[in-house]
């Protein structure tokens, strides 16, 4: 199933966006650039003025984020290296790999540093604290112990190593133990290893009952529990050494897609193997016996540095089901309710929303806004009887999800109903798997999109029935977002998304749809730029542009918003056009390869991140263009994947009064913004701003949209 054309893919977008660029020093390391943005969560992890709770939870995003990023990135770069038969110490792929390596450890060493000496001794000055079996009082041991006979003994397969039983299949991800044994078997043989696998079935925080908790909010690990009875899983033998270990595996699917003939089906059956992909990572806890560690790295053929021995809990993203678990409100964010625009806020309690678009845009702003008008817009359309047609793509909607819900009631009441499923986004397969076979059931069209191209785009589109006068035509609504069309991340990320009847733009969604449907060539588009067709060429060209007009003696300005920077062509273009006296002002929350601030290179040029609250998700382009000031809202970060092997689009706001939005609401607070921004060097650190005011963007857009900060 996997192809070596796609690894050849991988490798080469790699390569292109780090080893040549780094070769002559014009761009920063990708791989270090998306490291350096853990280490700024981490830093937000680590500030005082964030409630204590969310700094939990800051710490195990960084565990969440470093998983993928050993996954997807480092397993891309240890693949190729397995590919050249093993590199030397002095080869390039093995420097950059070390370098990579020693950044990582640096990251986990301060983020268990902060774990174990900062946020778990506050957590208890507030009464939350974990509890190992050395700490518990005798009435806590034994209802620890009773909820291991109870919950979790019945559950445990421990396999003693022997030539019958060799190492067995350890999947991504899992926590197990490796235990040393003393003393004979059942048998009268010295098997002296065995594994136990710790069930995923089983909470990783247990919360202990009020009547031992002690007046506190008192918790186990699952870990601890197994640790305090391992002897009862061997009786018999004595435990002579033991460590918990986790190996993270290749988690990229690859599927030739030119030799498959359901797309679906193969995709499910290579799901079955992401799990046993190469060993990419393993972490053991600090205390880990020396010989247990050389047999799990021999087992699992990885070198030294891809081994992290670990002062706490082995996989802190487990520590989320904690921050779930604290009551005290004062620990945590204060909750907010996003706000109706006022324009449709009756639409909450049924007004028509296509009379409403019929009157101008309407602009959101997630998650400030609600994203509820989305919900009802569709809502309306699948029980509207005046609508005939849904067209809508979705990439990440998450289970449950009342988007699919909505589609399916329209498709029972006989609407045309055609969904693009992306399938394969990003551990979001099986979900989307799910809900294309579930919207299949009820009679929606349901395709995956075009052959070697996710699709990225976020659209809905409606065809209406209308009358006019004494005529009938079809009316197109539709909704463009730069986020996904998922209820839950819409609360948590920051996007915009416009609902329109602007005929131009509806016409050009149309097209798109059935660009995605029929596989014919796209038509030539009035409104929007879409990849891989027009994106990345309709970009330059508006970069060239603002050189132009600076070279003319004109004001040249370009402001751009994105989550990642690294497409190597887009970045010499804003190079020239520094160089030619543009002014540029970059935000990129993430993964960042321009060089910014350097003399006869970039001094234009200035590149910020903002991390904070929320993820900062929406794209957004700038163009000053003579005083036309041309403001895009797109799918696309400016990278390959996006510009050149993705359905995405870019699309501009017209209206004079949504534009002026975009730009005092998505660019000018975070151009200002001195408390969550973080200013990229000349030399690839991050800085923050010399001096701050207190302007956090973030905060001033929950002032000035939500309609209740405060409300309970």
């Amino acid at each position: 199933m996997r192809s070596k054309n796609h690894k050849h893919d991988r490798k080469e977008s790699r390569i292109a966006d780090l080893t040549a660029p780094a070769a002559v020093g014009r761009l920063f390391d990708r791989e270090l650039s998306q490291l350096a943005f853990n280490e700024r969560v981490l830093a937000l992890a680590a500030r005082e003025t964030v409630p204590l709770a969310e700094r939990l939870r800051f710490v195990c995003i960084v565990s969440s984020n470093l998983d993928e990023f050993f996954e997807i990135r480092v397993a891309g770069l240890m693949e190729e290296m397995r590919e050249k038969g093993g590199v030397g110490p002095s080869s390039a792929l093995w420097t950059q790999y070390v370098e990579i390596s020693r950044r990582a450890h640096a990251l986990v060493e301060r983020q268990y540093a902060l774990f174990n000496t900062v946020l778990m001794p506050a957590l208890a000055r507030h009464g939350i604290v974990i509890r190992n079996h050395a700490e518990r009082t005798p009435a806590q041991r034994k209802w620890v112990r009773e909820y291991f006979d109870s919950e979790v003994r019945p559950l445990l397969s421990p396999i003693g190593l022997d030539p019958a039983h060799p190492f067995p299949q350890v999947v991504n991800k899992a926590l197990t133990f490796i235990v040393q044994l003393e003393g004979k078997d059942a048998f009268g043989r010295s098997s002296a290893i065995a594994i136990l696998k710790v069930p995923r079935v089983l909470p990783r925080v247990i919360a202990l009952p009020p009547k031992v908790a002690g007046g506190k909010q008192t918790f186990v690990l699952l870990s601890s529990v197994i640790r305090a009875h391992l002897e009862d899983v061997f009786p018999g033998r004595r435990i002579a050494g033991f460590s918990q270990f986790r190996v993270t595996r290749d988690s990229d699917l690859w599927i030739d897609e030119r030799e498959v003939r359901n797309l679906r089906q193969a995709l499910r059956m290579e799901l079955t193997q992401r799990h046993f992909g190469n060993a990419v990572r393993l972490e053991v806890l600090r205390s880990c016996p020396p010989n247990l560690e050389q047999l799990l790295r021999e087992q699992f053929s990885l070198p030294n540095e891809a081994v992290y021995r670990v002062d706490g809990p082995v996989n802190l993203v487990r520590m989320n089901q904690l921050v779930d678990y604290i009551a005290d409100t004062r620990l945590r964010w204060a909750p907010f309710v996003p706000a109706w625009p006022a324009r449709v806020a009756p639409a909450a309690d049924g007004a028509d929303l296509f009379e409403a678009l019929r009157r101008g845009d309407l602009l959101l702003h997630h998650p400030f806004e609600s994203f509820e008008p989305v919900i009802e817009f569709l809502r309306q359309a699948a029980y509207d009887p005046k609508v005939v047609a849904i067209r809508m793509t979705l990439y990440r909607t998450g289970t449950g999800s009342v988007i699919v819900d909505l589609l399916t009631e329209a498709a029972r009441r006989g609407k045309e109903v055609t969904v693009v499923v992306e399938l394969k986004a990003r551990f979001d397969e099986e979900a989307n798997i799910d809900l294309a076979e579930r919207l299949e059931a009820v009679g929606a069209q349901v395709v995956y999109g075009v052959v070697g191209l996710k699709t990225h785009a976020k659209l809905l589109l409606v065809l209406r029935r209308e009358e006019v006068g004494k005529r009938s035509r079809l009316a197109a609504y539709a909704h463009l977002g730069t986020g996904n069309y998922h209820p839950v991340t819409a609360k948590l990320y920051t996007d915009f998304g416009m609902m329109t009847a602007d005929e131009g733009i509806c016409a050009d969604v149309e097209r798109v749809f059935m660009h995605l449907t029929s596989l014919n060539k796209i038509e030539r588009l009035r409104h929007l730029w879409i990849a891989p067709f027009t994106l990345h060429k309709r970009v330059l060209a508006a970069i060239a542009n603002e050189a132009r007009l600076a070279k003319a003696g004109k004001v040249g300005r370009i402001i751009a918003k994105m989550n990642a920077l690294v497409d190597e062509t887009t970045i010499e273009a804003l190079y020239a056009a520094s160089a030619a006296g543009v002014r540029i002002d970059l935000i990129v929350r993430g993964a960042c390869t321009l060089r910014p601030g350097v003399k006869g290179l970039s001094e234009n040029i200035t590149v910020r991140s903002i991390v904070g609250r929320f993820l900062e998700h929406h794209r957004i382009y700038y163009f000053r263009n003579d005083g036309a000031d041309d403001v895009y809202l797109a799918s696309a970060d400016w990278m390959g994947r996006n510009l050149f092997r993705r359905i995405e689009v870019a699309w501009p706001v017209l209206d004079p009064k949504l534009k002026r939005r975009v730009f005092e609401e998505g660019l000018q607070p975070y151009l200002e913004d001195d408390t969550d921004a973080w200013l990229l060097m000349p030399d690839g650190t991050y800085q923050p701003p010399r001096k701050s005011s207190g302007r956090s963007a973030q905060q001033r857009l929950l002032r000035e949209l939500a309609a209740e900060t405060n409300a309970a």
